[in-house]
């Protein structure tokens, strides 16, 4: 199972947009309505909040676009093709392998061993070979 963030991405959004509980403050007079106000009000300490907010959730955006557009080089059609590829491949012991590549169609067979790697044969497509 793959790990998606995507999928994480409107839970992020709601935290960020959901307004903030503000808390109580027992300094604040409370004046009846037919009472005087006073002089100079309170400035309310949650003022710049709104634009924190926004600029979190357009970080989080760009962050999430950011994720799908590096994630859209998954191939759809499931395997890609590539010119060179290992078909086959069979250990003789001590590093010591028999490789079968085919590059652009045709088919080789390698000898590769430390620090070597050996042409033995170029296969033809006419005679297939053998299961053991």
């Amino acid at each position: 199972m793959t790990f998606r963030p995507l999928r994480l991405l409107p839970l992020a959004l709601l935290a960020f947009a959901a307004a903030p509980a503000r808390a109580v403050d027992d300094t604040k007079v409370i004046y009846p309505k037919s009472a005087a106000s006073p002089a100079t009000p309170a400035a309310d300490p949650g003022a710049g909040l709104g634009a924190t907010t926004v600029l979190g959730a357009i970080v989080l955006a760009g962050a999430g676009a950011w994720m799908l557009w590096r994630s859209r080089s998954v191939k759809i059609s499931g395997r890609d093709v590539r010119s060179l590829a290992i078909d086959e491949t069979r250990s003789l012991g001590n590093r010591q392998f028999l490789v079968v590549a085919s590059y652009e169609g045709r088919k080789f067979l390698l000898g590769v061993c430390p620090g070597r790697i050996d042409l033995l044969s170029s296969l033809s497509e006419n005679h297939p070979t053998e299961k053991s």
